[in-house]
């Protein structure tokens, strides 16, 4: 235990961010649940969103990857769909309304904002309907890294076969400019733009949601999936018909009768997720680990910490460490150790190797706590 106690000076002490990023790839057979007969999605019997894991979820190795929803405002036509058949309803409102609340929060009315598509809350295009997709913490980690979201889709030009891996069959949604371009105006923090590229193409086609960076959600809007698109394909149509018919346990991608209104409208959640999840070919993005330290410069002047307080130091009240009575006093330094304010042992550093202290030198030791 020490005897001696040194005070750290504003000089003595510096902090530091570090962000660590760890690339995050995820293929279609994943959340399609292709190599597993879907054996790794989970469906809840409250069926408010659907669980992907990478392994069956019913194994104690399997890592929860992420959830998939959906949800439309209360004054959506969706909401208010001529449809026959319409199947939860209120949830899917309910579900909009939270996610909502959280992400983009309220206005000076009181009242829920909705998803804007270039982020201006004050005007411009809204998304009254959503599919999202929530991370989880284990593969987020504290954020997403601004501008390495990317997420390849299949179109309604594909043939049936999932692994016909033709470019002009797929689009690109990524978060392209987000680096310097992004939006701080929401509760849970910075948020990108989501972007459509055609695959093997640079060219925007149109906005496709939003990214939240801290909060680890990305909102995909259902206007993404209607009308097709103008890839110069002879007879473009939406992709969306992949989806098969609202509601089927086993999805056709032959068939082409459901289109995204019907399917938010009729399918159940579990069944929309079904869709999107079968036409989710990879999804990729970099997490971030934002790591903060503090550094301890621990300072020993020549004419400090030259005596130890080691019981073993002395023998028969002489130095062991001293041959003669006129050597310079000597210590060898193993470990250091940082105390609270009333001298309460907090944390202790331990050396590779002793470090040989006399009146003859001084030392500086860095001690870095990382949290």
């Amino acid at each position: 235990m020490a005897t001696i106690f040194k005070n750290f000076l504003n000089n003595d002490v510096a902090t530091t961010r570090t962000l660590l990023h760890e690339a995050v790839p995820i293929t279609g057979t994943i959340p399609s649940g292709t190599y597993t007969a879907e054996a790794n999605i989970k469906n809840y019997a409250h069926g408010m969103f659907q669980s992907v894991f990478d392994y069956p979820f019913l194994s104690s190795s399997a890592n929860h990857i992420f959830d998939i929803t959906v949800g439309y405002a209360a004054d959506s036509p969706l909401s208010k769909s001529t449809n026959p058949v319409q199947s939860q309803t209120a949830k899917k409102i309910n579900i909009y309304n939270q996610m909502a609340q959280m992400l983009v929060g309220y206005d000076e009315t009181g009242a829920i904002r909705k998803f804007d598509a270039d982020g201006d809350l004050t005007g411009g295009t809204k998304m009254d309907a959503c599919i999202f997709i929530n991370f989880a913490r284990l593969l987020g980690k504290d954020e997403i890294k601004k501008g390495s979201f990317n997420m390849t889709l299949l179109t309604g030009v594909c043939p049936p076969q999932r692994n016909r891996m033709d470019p002009n069959a797929t689009i690109s949604i990524n978060d392209t400019g987000s680096v310097t371009d992004y939006r701080v105006n929401s509760p849970a923090g910075e948020y990108g733009i989501l972007n459509v590229n055609r695959a093997g193409a640079d060219v925007l086609i149109q906005k496709a949601g939003l990214i939240y960076y801290q909060a680890g959600v990305a909102v995909i809007t259902s206007s993404l999936f209607r009308g097709g698109f103008p890839f110069g394909s002879s007879a473009p149509h939406d992709f969306i018909n992949q989806f098969g018919p609202p509601g089927s346990a086993s999805y056709n991608f032959t068939s082409h009768s459901a289109s995204v209104n019907t399917m938010l409208s009729a399918s159940s959640i579990s069944g929309a997720a079904d869709g999107f999840r079968n036409v989710l070919q990879t999804l990729s993005f970099n997490n971030t680990t934002e790591l903060n330290s503090t550094i301890y410069f621990c300072r020993a002047a020549h004419n400090e910490y030259n005596y130890s307080s080691n019981p073993t130091y002395l023998n028969s009240s002489k130095l062991v460490v001293k041959n003669k009575t006129s050597d310079m006093p000597v210590s060898y330094v193993t470990s250091v150790g940082l105390y609270s304010a009333d001298n309460e042992l907090l944390a202790v550093a331990k050396l590779s190797e002793p470090l040989k202290k006399t009146p003859t030198n001084e030392l500086t030791l860095r001690v870095r706590l990382d949290y």
